[in-house]
C-alpha cells in the first residue's frame, strides 16, 4: 500500500513540472509572455503589437515533442492558437562561433541581438534547424518566438554548440555574468551562417571550432 501512494505520488508530481515555464518570477532565465492568437494562424505574427494574457519564466526550452492539453495554469487555459514572446540575456565569456538549434512543432523564430538566426515558422511537426554566429565577450540578447497552432502537439527546444563543445540545451544559468565582473558591455554578434535543416529526432552533435 505504501508503495501505492508513493507511486502515485511521484506521477501527481510529473504532472506538475511546468512544460513551457512557471508562473514564479526569476530574474536570470527566459520571461515568456504569452498570447491568444485567432483561429487559423498560419505563421507568427507581430507579437509586440498584441496584448499579452501573463507572463511566465523558465531557465530553458527543452520542451520535447509531446500532447499538451493542460494551458497555462494561473495565466490561461488556452492549448491551441497560441504564441510566446520569450526573452533572456547570457554573457558569453569566449569569444567564439556558436552554434544554435531550434525545434519547434508549431512555428518559431530565433534572435541573436536582434539578428535572425533561424526562422522555423508556419504550422508544420516537429522541425529542427540550425544556425551559428560568432559572438564577442560580454552580453547577448537571446529572443525566441513560438506559436502553437491546432491542438495537440508541441514542441520547443533551443540548443547551443559553444566552441570545440557538444551539443546541449541552452540553460541561461550556465551563462551568468562570472563573479568580480562590472563592465556589462553587450557583445557583438558577427558573420552569421543561415539555418539549416537537422533530423527531428536525437541530439545534435555538430562541433564548431
Amino acid at each position: 500500500m505504501m508503495w501505492l501512494s508513493l507511486s502515485i505520488m511521484a506521477f501527481l508530481a510529473a504532472q506538475e513540472i511546468p512544460t513551457f515555464g512557471t508562473t514564479v518570477v526569476s530574474s536570470s532565465g527566459f520571461r515568456g509572455q504569452i498570447y491568444h492568437l485567432k483561429s487559423e494562424t498560419e505563421f507568427l505574427p507581430n507579437l509586440e503589437k498584441l496584448k499579452p494574457v501573463g507572463a511566465i519564466y523558465t531557465t530553458e526550452l527543452n520542451v520535447q515533442p509531446q500532447t499538451f492539453q493542460q494551458g497555462f495554469p494561473g495565466v490561461t487555459d488556452r492549448f491551441e492558437w497560441f504564441a510566446i514572446l520569450y526573452a533572456a540575456r547570457i554573457w558569453i565569456e569566449h569569444e567564439g562561433r556558436y552554434a544554435f538549434t531550434l525545434l519547434s512543432d508549431d512555428g518559431a523564430k530565433l534572435r541573436v541581438d536582434r539578428k535572425l538566426l533561424i526562422d522555423n515558422d508556419g504550422i508544420h511537426q516537429p522541425s529542427k534547424l540550425e544556425a551559428s554566429a560568432v559572438l564577442t565577450r560580454g552580453v547577448h540578447e537571446l529572443q525566441i518566438s513560438y506559436f502553437q497552432g491546432p491542438r495537440y502537439y508541441v514542441a520547443l527546444e533551443l540548443g547551443i554548440v559553444p566552441p570545440g563543445q557538444a551539443w546541449r540545451v541552452l540553460r541561461t544559468n550556465e551563462f551568468l555574468v562570472p563573479e568580480g565582473v562590472t563592465d556589462l558591455k553587450p557583445g557583438k554578434i558577427e558573420k552569421i551562417k543561415s539555418a539549416s535543416n537537422l533530423p527531428e529526432a536525437g541530439p545534435t552533435i555538430r562541433r564548431f571550432p
